[in-house]
């Protein structure tokens, strides 16, 4: 059975939370891709909308949105998730993880895209 550490973002108060999920709960995450977007009534966290940005896995390997699949692959990087060049021009061959949540994803970054918003305040007309 599938256990995820999932890390919600919120863009609009600029904070992240931190929520265990196991069970169906974590199950609707296997398969589910980053770019994708997941109901958070799914995963227990209300009227929400969630895009998953990224992960890890229990080695610490990151996701890489370009890589197919789920499996574990080694690289040539020139920049971006997962390599950081220190010279210009600078290559690397590094291993990442799929786009594709499995089994052995551990954690998942997600931002809220729509939802739980509170509603906004009646403007009151101008009295002349």
């Amino acid at each position: 059975m599938a256990k995820f550490q999932l890390i919600v973002s919120d863009p609009k108060s600029k904070t992240s939370k931190a929520a265990s999920l196991e069970g169906t709960k974590a199950q609707a995450l296997v398969g589910k891709s980053i770019g994708e977007e997941v109901d958070g009534k799914l995963l227990g966290l209300g009227n929400v909308k969630l895009r998953i940005t990224g992960g890890t896995d229990k080695d610490g390997v990151p996701m890489r949105f370009d890589i197919q699949g789920a499996a574990r692959k080694r690289a040539i990087l020139s920049g971006g998730v997962g390599f950081k060049p220190g010279e210009d021009g600078e290559r690397r061959r590094k291993l990442l993880r799929g786009r594709v949540v499995s089994e052995e994803t551990l954690q998942i970054n997600s931002v809220i895209v729509s939802g739980a918003e509170a509603p906004a305040a009646p403007v009151e007309a101008a009295k002349n």
